[in-house]
């Protein structure tokens, strides 16, 4: 393999990297690495950062000012203006966008989207918006020109789409990159979905690098791998059972609570996870600047589980006996590491005498039902935890899916609370960050007691690659835009 080609390994294929059709995981790693966005949330704090933009201000409680910086260019060398940002903002409110960006400026209010020059504009809302700097972490598209159509938007990421074949798709490095070009000519980022030939492609040299889709319990063998080595970072990646709040058996607080106590977490991450992870008490990481410690937390008690159940109507019908209280059905993925887990759970919550009818699909299938409501139990995983706003994603009222749209919303636990909702309306309007952290402690206390979904874990993020890489740093968001610093040493 040439020394001026990445070739990173990934466990699923992307299906687009078009801003205005990404959907999965893997879409929005490589449209990352296509189109650059005015702000990013990619640092190793979590926290804003600019990208395209020189900076992002606002004018008054409900005007942003925004300003590009000087001499930003696309991949095809033509320069980035405000046209473009304006074109691109207009592109996503029509209905060829058919992600949840469609919605983002129509929620957020914005009445006007004022062009001052070339470099600058001026966004206009009709109430105020505090997450508004993090709402700016998209992708800027060329305004086309009338020449003939190519296969994706132009963007201003490093890399620029070269072929896609099968589940292989091949990028070269953009020599007009604002922040410098890549380190490598080529970057290619190739599908294997079995762990174990992920590994070996990794010995053998058909692959550079690969992170979190080694399973935990192959990490041993990597670090047994002179050819290999194996890093490690702090992760904002958040995992949880989430829960059917509608459900005639969920619906009650206490059958919620019962679940999270039946659930050995700690053995979890000591077993499965080799203790790369740390235990959750809500969506926020411990190093979030809104994240609160002072919650309720549910530390392994099979008997506070038996109580709680017995408390909400649901007495065990024979003791000991091997009759259930309830059945509930608990679907997740085809990711062999991702059954194991639910396959712990689901013994571990008959030990209190729930049992659980475990059904894994392919992911397409399982996400189906998930926004559908067409399940009890589910376990998923969030990447991308920086706006404290995601909460309103989540757990508004608003923000459940309905029949007509099951991309209206991302509360796909159907969870109601009007003063939830009260509360994060507040969020969103309040401009002081010091208010906000107090308003979003509020809804971490209330939502740990409520419990629409059981936190579980937040999985380090893990990188193996050939010890002749360099310069490849692990962002909590694992996204892969480091990849743009990254190289081979020449052999």
């Amino acid at each position: 393999m040439p020394d001026d080609e990445l070739v990173v390994l990934v466990e699923a294929p992307p299906q687009s990297p078009d801003p205005r059709h990404a959907v999965t995981a893997y879409d929005f790693k490589l449209l990352r690495l296509m189109y650059a966005p005015l702000v990013s949330v990619d640092d190793e704090h979590v926290e804003p950062r600019m990208e395209l933009a020189e900076y992002v201000r606002p004018l008054d409680a409900r005007t942003w000012e925004v300003k590009l910086r000087e001499g930003v260019r696309f991949s095809d060398g033509r320069a980035v203006t405000s046209a473009d940002v304006f074109y691109t903002v207009e592109e996503f409110a029509t209905p060829r966008t058919s992600n949840a960006l469609r919605t983002r400026f129509v929620q957020d209010g914005l009445e006007k989207l004022e062009i001052v020059d070339a470099r600058t504009l001026r966004f206009h809302l009709s109430h105020p918006h505090a997450p508004f700097i993090t709402d700016l972490d998209f992708g800027v598209l060329e305004k086309p020109n009338g020449e003939e159509a190519k296969p994706f938007p132009v963007g201003a990421g490093p890399f620029v789409f070269a072929e896609h074949r099968g589940d292989t798709w091949r990028l070269r490095a953009n020599p007009y990159f604002w922040a410098g070009a890549p380190k490598v000519r080529a970057l290619e980022l190739k599908t294997i979905r079995d762990d174990n030939s992920r590994l070996l492609a990794l010995v053998g040299g058909s692959g550079d690098l690969t992170q979190n889709t080694i399973s935990p319990l192959l990490l041993d063998a990597v670090e047994k791998q002179p050819r290999l080595k194996l890093e490690t970072g702090r992760s904002a990646v958040y995992s949880y059972l989430g829960i059917n709040c509608e459900d005639p058996i969920l619906k009650d607080p206490r059958v919620r609570r019962a679940i999270a106590y039946a659930i050995d977490r700690r053995l979890i991450v000591q077993t499965k996870l080799r203790d790369r992870a740390l235990l959750a008490t809500g969506m926020l990481p411990t190093f979030h600047w809104a994240y609160n410690p002072d919650v309720e937390r549910y530390e392994y008690d099979p008997a506070k589980a038996r109580a709680l159940l017995d408390e909400a109507g649901f007495p065990d019908p024979d003791g000991d006996g091997p009759e259930p209280r309830f059945t509930l059905v608990y679907k997740t993925s085809n990711n062999r590491f991702r059954v194991a887990i639910a396959s712990v759970i689901a013994s571990m919550l008959a030990e209190v005498g729930i049992e659980v009818d475990l059904r894994v699909n392919e992911f397409a299938t399982f996400f189906a039902d998930v926004k559908k409501g067409n399940y009890q139990l589910f376990s998923l995983q969030l990447p991308e935890i920086a706006e404290p706003d995601l909460y309103t994603t989540f757990f508004a009222s608003t923000r459940i899916p309905t029949r007509a749209n099951l991309d209206a919303g991302y509360n796909r636990v159907r969870y109601r609370n009007p003063e939830i909702d009260r509360l994060l309306d507040e969020g969103r309007s309040e401009m002081d960050r010091e208010r906000r952290k107090q308003i979003y402690g509020r809804v971490q206390k209330i939502l740990a007691e409520d419990l629409p979904v059981v936190s579980l874990w937040h999985e380090d993020n893990v990188a193996a690659m050939r010890r002749e890489v360099r310069g490849f740093q692990i962002l909590p968001t694992a996204q892969l835009t480091s990849l743009a610093r990254t190289y081979k040493e020449k052999r």
